[in-house]
């Protein structure tokens, strides 16, 4: 029964998970099917509008940096069975994404209009490839393990799970996050940047940027020697960028 409760639940949170990204990924592409986007959502003066989005922006870059650092989860499976601690993760973040997106306040204007440019196409498709970088790199490692649904079945059994390994799979041994590569070409690749797709991938661009700093902190903690000499090779999200000196032996 337990093992069932703790799976049902990480399975609700993946599915949760899966629509609010794929309304992301239509918010982002301003489609009409999804309930709001970047360029349609609650109208307000461009200042106010600016204060309500970076707030939005702000809360969920907090929330998605500060739950998955090792102390938190430590504090956090004191009232969380470790099961479901991820799953748990994936919840809130979901909640908190579905929110920045149910409360967005669009900006009017552009930085840049090329709908109508031949150069169109080939910024959709640059769109397209960033998700398909995105996702592709979270099965490199182990997607289920990253949406909590791994936990929650080893975690029924016995409660242990299987010690991390250090892996640089395809495109890992490239940069040192492809998932996040993945993400920042999708918020910037688009015929058409409005000012409000200017905050949100700019102030996502940021928490990715911040986000990385304290992964690579935990990273370092728990790999030590390799991931420090691995980042001292492979550039942090452009080939040959952002690779931090291996200190001496």
């Amino acid at each position: 029964m337990r093992r069932a409760l703790i799976m049902g639940y990480a399975l609700v949170s993946y599915l949760l998970f899966l629509g609010v990204f794929l309304w992301f990924v239509g918010f982002l592409a301003d489609v009409p099917f999804v309930p709001t986007t970047v360029e349609r959502g609650i109208a307000a003066p461009a200042g106010k509008a600016l204060a309500i989005d970076l707030g939005l922006i702000a809360l969920f870059g907090f929330q998605h940096t500060f739950m998955a650092r090792a102390g938190f989860k430590r504090a956090w499976t004191r009232f969380v069975t470790p099961p479901a601690e991820r799953a748990t993760y994936v919840l809130i973040a979901s909640l908190t994404l579905g929110l920045m997106m149910l409360a967005w306040h669009p900006i009017e204007g552009a930085i840049w209009d090329l709908r109508a440019a031949s150069v169109a196409p080939v910024l959709w498709a640059a769109f397209g490839i960033g998700w398909v970088v995105l996702l592709t790199s979270t099965f490199l490692l182990n997607h289920f393990e990253l949406f909590g649904l791994q936990q929650a079945w080893q975690g029924g059994d016995d409660g242990k799970f299987q010690a991390p390994q250090m892996r640089v799979p395809l495109f890992y041994k490239v940069v040192r996050h492809p998932l996040y590569l993945g993400f920042v070409i999708a918020l910037w690749a688009t015929p058409y940047m409005s000012y409000g797709h200017l905050v949100v991938a700019a102030g996502l661009t940021v928490y990715i940027l911040i986000g990385i700093m304290h992964e690579e902190r935990d990273l370092v903690a728990l790999f030590g020697r390799d991931y420090e000499d691995y980042r001292s090779r492979v550039g942090m999200l452009i080939p040959g960028l952002g690779r931090r000196g291996s200190p001496a032996a």
